[in-house]
């Protein structure tokens, strides 16, 4: 049997479950695809399939369906991923464009995603310990309170309001010379350097102004590091009782495993080591490393240095359109981000 022919009805049988949902049988692969063989011919392919464990029988019927190792052998094979049209592009500009800060463009993001995909959209929140310092802003609000405004790269934005223990009211001058300074020695480092880099800035100011430049330094090193508000956004669960045929006994299961927002930060984690930024990452079925996600696929990849976004779904997944969206997407959230 010709290798590339076997490929081709794996092909088939894939495409036709995917957008039926029906078990798919000799006859129908020949009405519907140009395969250029006979019936027996493909019975027989379909038989090899079947023995290499790539389709399977899901019941007595003749039709037949992918297994998780037919989906792998389909996903590998793809030549590359189909560029979305120039009107699918321009949309997901418009769409991610009028985001007004970072939580829009993550909601933005985790909507857009799962309307094109009709899967569950989840995105990383951009962390914080792969983002650099933009910038630092200084804001008397009254009397001896100080805000403290760290902005990050990725638009991440911490705020902290402190009391400093002096008027700055009567100091106009001190508050834009702290700013300036942090600014100059921090904006585009890493944040988890920021506490090394703003140790220089107590030598740099006036012994007065040491106790205010603590503060302020010790407030900025705080802001900076990571902490558990390392967050995950998700939309489209809905789409999964559309397709709740696909888990007939652990749609339940996979439900809760969304909302363990722990869980899908390590998935989204591990989905990220395997590509490079450019590539997507597919786990299908039983490749998840999570036993409530084993009858799902992960399609995923990284948006810049920030995090990682992408799709969960049913392993009857059409992973082409799946793959070109999730990167697109991801091109579109980095240059909103980095810009």
């Amino acid at each position: 049997m010709s290798e590339d022919r076997r490929l081709e009805v794996l092909r088939a049988i894939v495409q036709d479950y995917v957008r039926t949902s029906e078990p798919v049988g000799s006859k129908s692969l020949l009405e519907r695809h140009r395969l250029g063989v006979s019936a027996a011919t493909v019975r027989n392919d379909m038989a090899a399939l079947e023995d290499e464990g790539l389709i399977t029988a899901p019941h007595t019927s003749a039709g037949r369906i992918p297994t998780d190792a037919g989906y792998r052998l389909f996903v590998d094979r793809l030549q590359q991923i189909k560029p979305m049209s120039r009107a699918e592009r321009a949309a997901i500009a418009r769409f991610l464009d009028g985001a007004l800060d970072l939580d829009d463009v993550v909601s933005r993001t985790t909507r857009l995603l799962s309307s094109l995909t009709h899967q569950v959209a989840v995105m990383q929140y951009p962390s914080l310990s792969r983002s650099t310092l933009r910038h630092v802003e200084l804001v008397p609000v009254g009397g001896t309170r100080l805000m403290i405004v760290l902005i990050t790269s990725t638009g991440r934005v911490e705020q902290r309001v402190v009391d400093v223990g002096r008027d700055l009211t009567l100091e106009p001058d001190v508050v834009p010379t702290l700013r300036t300074l942090v600014n100059e020695l921090a904006v585009g480092e890493l944040l988890g350097r920021i506490p090394a880099r703003l140790a220089a800035v107590e030598e740099r100011v006036a012994p007065t102004d040491r106790p205010l430049a603590q503060i302020v330094v010790d407030t900025l090193a705080e802001a900076a590091q990571e902490r558990t508000e390392e967050r995950i956004a998700m939309a489209g669960t809905a789409n999964l009782a559309r397709v709740g045929s696909d888990f007939p006994t652990s749609l339940s299961q996979v439900l809760e495993a969304l909302e363990e927002h722990v869980v899908l930060l390590r998935l989204m984690g591990s989905m990220a080591s395997l590509d490079d930024g450019e590539t997507v990452a597919v786990a299908i079925g039983t490749e998840n490393p999570y036993e409530p996600l084993r009858t799902t696929s992960v399609v995923a990849t990284t948006y810049g240095t920030a995090g990682g976004l992408g799709v969960v779904g049913p392993t009857r997944m059409d992973y082409p359109q799946a793959m070109a969206t999730v990167r697109a997407v991801a091109h579109y959230v980095a240059d909103i981000l980095d810009g």
